[in-house]
């Protein structure tokens, strides 16, 4: 079974990239982030044309998740984060988290905040949806449900996971706070695919539009496969499809996926 994940940077603009990319490399799952359309812009008639059924959660402008399957629907379980524990949580509407059942894996799609500027409040809902998600992802663990947890997680979780540490140092991707949800998620259970199969790091999955990133391969990892116990023990390989970064029209994301023994 393969399990992708690409944030698409708007699915109207990057829609031909994003078939043809469905087309080449067939993932039987494919979690898109920033689709960047409210529910009734999303394309599903196109891709039901090329045989996959989805769901979404969009959002004007901005943010916005979606899972597809090849061959059947996806089976929603969840639209959004639960509560928080603590005042303000109501006026979060942003669409960040799909949760589906496919093939008897529970499927986590997120786009987890970005925090920047930081110090401030963007970087504080960073943290705070870092801990909301790590609840559900808990629960998840304790009831035994064989799960994917992945997308755009907007850290970049070790120096080995970027081509300058030093150029990164004040970004809210790289700041001990945000690398710390993100180890706190690993020590409860989940394994990080990539890094599991490329421990010597070196793997980017984004490149900037600015200064010629894509060109001089100033990259960073920040879009994650996290696997529960029982789908760690069903790791075959996983890894990066660079090649589309490179094309007319990309996304600054190049897709990430997993495969699964059966």
């Amino acid at each position: 079974m393969k399990i992708a994940s690409f944030n698409i940077n708007g699915i109207k603009a990057r829609l031909p990239r994003l078939l043809e990319w469905l087309d080449e490399t067939q993932p039987d799952v494919a979690c898109l982030q920033e689709i960047k359309t409210q529910d009734d812009g999303f394309p599903a008639a196109d891709f039901e044309a090329i045989g996959y059924h989805a769901i979404w959660h969009g959002q004007k402008s901005f943010n916005g998740v979606a899972i597809l399957a090849r061959g059947q629907a996806p089976v929603e379980m969840q639209r959004g984060l639960p509560e928080m524990k603590w005042p303000g949580d109501a006026a979060d509407e942003q669409a960040r988290y799909l949760e589906a059942e496919v093939q008897g894996i529970r499927i986590c799609n997120l786009y987890l905040p970005n925090g920047n500027p930081q110090p401030g409040p963007k970087f504080d809902y960073k943290l705070a949806w870092m801990q909301r998600l790590r609840e559900r992802c808990a629960a998840h663990l304790a009831a035994e449900i064989p799960a994917v947890v992945l997308g755009d997680f907007n850290v970049i979780p070790t120096d080995q996971d970027v081509w300058s540490a030093k150029a990164m140092a004040d970004d809210a991707l790289m700041q001990p706070q945000s690398r710390d949800g993100y180890a706190r998620l690993l020590n409860d259970g989940w394994t990080d695919a990539i890094a599991t199969l490329n421990p010597r790091g070196g793997v980017w999955t984004y490149w900037d539009y600015q200064a010629g990133a894509w060109q001089r391969d100033h990259g960073f990892r920040i879009d994650h496969l996290l696997l529960s116990p029982a789908c760690a023990d069903r790791l075959v390989a996983a890894g990066v499809d660079k090649a589309h970064r490179g094309r007319e029209k990309a996304s600054d994301h190049a897709p990430v996926w997993v495969k699964l023994r059966g």
